[in-house]
């Protein structure tokens, strides 16, 4: 047994892991980060964000080519060379990979290799022969996909997400259980790819967390695209024959907890030198959560005043159209007995979503009803996920729905659907009816 003394120890080396550990090396810290792939970036770079994002650009393409047919611009059929595909798809992921690396050695971060399994409060086993006593640890070692009793893993027609992202085949019929964001995303590059698409969820709609009026334009695009969509119904089990594998369905649905490793706003767990970020303390499961987490914990750890405190974390998902939303959701402000004022704009009355052929879409903004400051906005849409950014800004920053509504937005474009969305809070929009 080879035993060796490090100062601050990251174990993962996803955003959050590496995140941490070139935080800390920043501000001068010895940095050791383990991580038991042979690469760095985690599920996020490797099997998760990176790759889905790269195959949602075709589907995106698709999906653009398929409005403008009927419109005076025709395409012949796309044609699908996967192997192009698939080597496209490796060498963004291996471009960001070898980026990561190159940041870490250049801030002389020490990277190993291996399994780490965490044998006391000093004391880090990494593989079978190598014990590394810590100062201070920071966890960062993300999560995995649930197995779901009654499936048959082992057959190789099951898939997780990694599985679906490697771009093995096209099925001509695919079923995806779970309809939240990568089961939407997962629907929407093989949907483009011309796979038949059934979506079963527990719950009694698709992406639970989201207001229903903010994910409906999303709802009646798919409702017409895919095959069936199952709502309020789980997946009793899986038969496999050799034909093909038959679902059992039933109406009902369990609880999935993710509460993960208790932290406080200082990233501390309960023993004061180890800190936990991303995705192992729990929900909302986020990459760009986990990377802002881990740069409070690495600045606590350094002896930097600093605290995770965010008044909201925005979340998106990457579907034709896309939806975002931040903050809190009308759901959320009813259940905490919040007054509010709401402002909601369809983009069918915005001039660059029509001329953009993206009127499927609507921006949504919350107010205090006493206060008129911004405490929740959603928008769904083309290109929504950047859009938010406005409305996360304003929430952090206290706005209220007269700076929004007062500031000058460029005409004609899609972001000055939310201005607008702003303005019929203050009775004062010209591009609808002010209700």
């Amino acid at each position: 047994m080879t035993i060796i003394e490090r100062d601050l120890v990251v174990l993962g080396g996803g955003p959050g892991g590496y995140t941490a550990a070139f935080r800390a090396a920043d501000l001068g810290r010895s940095v050791t980060l383990v991580e038991m792939e042979p690469v760095l970036g985690g599920v996020c770079l490797n099997v998760g964000c990176i790759p889905s994002k790269t195959l949602l650009h075709y589907a995106e393409v698709v999906d653009e080519v398929e409005k403008v047919a009927d419109l005076g611009l025709q395409f012949s059929a796309p044609a699908f060379d996967l192997e192009k595909i698939r080597t496209h798809k490796a060498t963004v992921v291996k471009t960001l990979n070898d980026g990561i690396a190159s940041l870490a050695k250049a801030r002389s971060v020490e990277v190993v290799h291996g399994v780490g399994t965490l044998k006391s409060s000093s004391e880090l086993l990494v593989g079978e022969d190598t014990t590394i006593l810590f100062k201070d640890l920071i966890i960062a070692t993300g999560s995995r996909p649930i197995q779901i009793p009654g499936i048959p893993y082992e057959d190789e027609r099951v898939w997780d997400s990694t599985d679906a992202l490697a771009l093995k085949e096209i099925p001509k019929r695919l079923a995806i259980i779970g309809g939240g964001i990568i089961g939407l995303e997962m629907a929407s590059i093989y949907h483009a790819l011309g796979s038949e698409i059934t979506i079963i969820e527990m719950a009694d709609s698709i992406i639970p967390p989201a207001d229903k009026d903010l994910k409906a334009p999303l709802l009646r695009a798919i409702k017409a695209a895919y095959k069936q969509i199952h709502l309020s119904t789980k997946v009793e089990k899986v038969t496999a024959s050799k034909k093909e594998l038959a679902l059992t369905l039933d109406n009902g649905k369990d609880d999935l907890s993710r509460n993960g490793v208790a932290v406080d706003e200082q990233l501390r767990t309960n023993v004061d030198h180890i800190y936990a970020i991303g995705d192992v303390t729990g929900d909302p499961m986020l990459a760009h959560r986990a990377a802002h987490q881990a740069k409070v914990a690495a600045e606590v750890a350094c002896g930097e005043t600093s605290a995770f405190t965010p008044l909201t974390i925005p979340s998106v998902a990457y579907t034709q159209p896309e939806v975002a939303w931040v903050g809190l959701t009308e759901t959320e402000a009813q259940q905490q007995g919040i007054e509010y004022l709401k402002g909601s704009f369809p983009w069918q009355a915005s001039s660059r979503a029509m001329s953009a052929l993206a009127a499927t879409g609507v921006s949504k903004a919350l107010f205090d009803a006493k206060t008129k400051r911004l405490i929740g906005a959603g928008i769904c849409g083309k290109n929504a996920g950047e859009l938010i950014a406005e409305a996360l800004i304003a929430l952090e920053m206290g706005a209220v729905s007269e700076d929004i509504a007062l500031a000058v937005h460029a005409h004609p474009t899609l972001s000055e659907t939310f201005a607008i969305a702003s303005e019929l809070v203050e009775k004062r929009a010209t591009d609808t009816l002010n209700r």
